[in-house]
């Protein structure tokens, strides 16, 4: 079962985007029922080259572009830029993920729609904003994770600079854009404004960084890399068992005595040194060396089946193809077919989300580079009207 009617449907959405930030906005637009078109210079977004590739097309584009038109435009022929401006005038929403100005110095900023096009909503996604001092600065994943400060709390204490193994700065800006178009379309939709939305990838990091920033605040101190411990609870981190390692999440202290009578490690439960989560958390080092010298006794399996049923979260350290396979993955529905524009036959994750009870059901199909070009301007053309320079 999906929903019979998406919330978004109606909506008309121009991407100007490329790689990762911008085309999650859009994709996330499009699986909630807005039509997307892709505009793409006559190379195409740079993912369309990133492995994998079966036969000949990128899985990785495919992973976040479904559902979209794909449009090839030379953006710098003013023939063709002028068709993107009377696309744009068709739309409500123009995504844009391009270093700040470059869209103005095409002639496609929101300094020429913004007078036009009152109702317009003009999502724009840089690394560090449309202005200030560092506002003409380009960035990717990496460089905002260093500077935003994500590098300096991951990995183990005392070793090298290590990201987020997950691109965490693109898809949070892509999940606030994405998120701020929805606020703004229920503006419009009331008889408002549109407007202009600046998205900068340092902000909305340190946006999701709350804990972090707020330890800072509080402290006056730089939180430290701590692996996979947490720094106000304990037992809560990955341990090492007989054959392997399992997470362990018991941050309350009926939860900890529940692991010291199963552990067993009763005589914990004496121990000042671990009598309230904060005391627990601050000598981890020592509680982590005494758990495990009870959980590297028996196999993750036994300690998995031995909390799990107690209530005590916990879990495997799953690789992808592990946690695909996981029986709730297959409830949530969350692994889809997907063909290619190829033919080849593949899967993707899916919407996450369900609503009214129903997973959102999506397009899962990416777009050849350009396969709607000629549909999409030959519509265009009754409508389009002569744009100014």
């Amino acid at each position: 079962m999906s929903i019979l009617v998406k919330p978004l449907r109606g909506v008309k959405v121009i991407e100007f985007c490329h790689v990762a930030a911008g085309p999650f906005c859009g994709m996330l637009l499009s699986d909630f029922g807005a039509e997307v078109t892709k505009i793409e210079s006559p190379e195409g977004d740079a993912m369309r080259q990133w492995p994998p590739l079966s036969d000949g097309f990128s899985e990785n584009f495919a992973s976040l572009n479904r559902g979209k038109q794909s449009v090839v435009l030379d953006l710098k022929q003013p023939a063709q830029r002028d068709l993107a401006r009377a696309l744009v005038e068709q739309a409500d929403v123009l995504v844009e993920n391009n270093r700040p100005g470059a869209m103005s110095r095409l002639g496609l900023g929101w300094d020429w729609f913004g007078p036009r096009q009152p109702g317009l909503i003009y999502c724009s996604i840089s690394a560090y904003g449309q202005d200030g001092p560092r506002g003409g600065e380009g960035g990717f994943d990496l460089t905002i994770q260093a500077s935003a400060g994500v590098m300096s709390v991951t990995g183990e204490p005392g070793g090298a600079p290590v990201k987020a193994g997950v691109p965490v700065v693109d898809f949070a800006a892509g999940l606030y854009a994405a998120f701020s178009i929805a606020a703004l379309l229920v503006r419009v939709r009331s008889g408002g404004p549109g407007g202009q939305i600046d998205i900068p990838m340092f902000a909305t990091t340190l946006a999701i960084s709350a804990l972090q920033t707020s330890e800072y605040f509080g402290t006056g101190n730089n939180p430290q890399p701590l692996g996979s411990a947490h720094p106000r609870n304990a037992p809560y981190q990955a341990y090492a068992a007989a054959d392997g390692w399992f997470a362990l999440a018991a941050g309350n202290n009926k939860l900890w005595q529940q692991v010291c009578a199963l552990a067993p490690a009763t005589e914990l439960l004496a121990d000042p040194r671990f009598a309230t989560p904060t005391l627990r958390a601050a000598n981890q080092v020592a509680l982590k060396q005494l758990l495990e010298q009870q959980f590297v006794r028996q196999s993750v399996a036994h300690w998995l089946g031995c909390f799990g049923p107690a209530g005590i979260p916990c879990a495997p350290i799953n690789g992808y193809a592990e946690a695909l396979q996981d029986p709730q993955a297959g409830h949530l529905q969350l692994v889809q077919t997907m063909t290619l524009p190829n033919g080849v036959k593949t899967r993707t994750v899916g919407c996450p989300v369900k609503l009214d009870g129903a997973v959102v059901a999506v397009d899962t199909r990416p777009p050849a580079l350009g396969q709607h070009t000629e549909p999409v301007l030959v519509a265009l053309a009754p409508l389009a009207t002569s744009s100014e320079d």
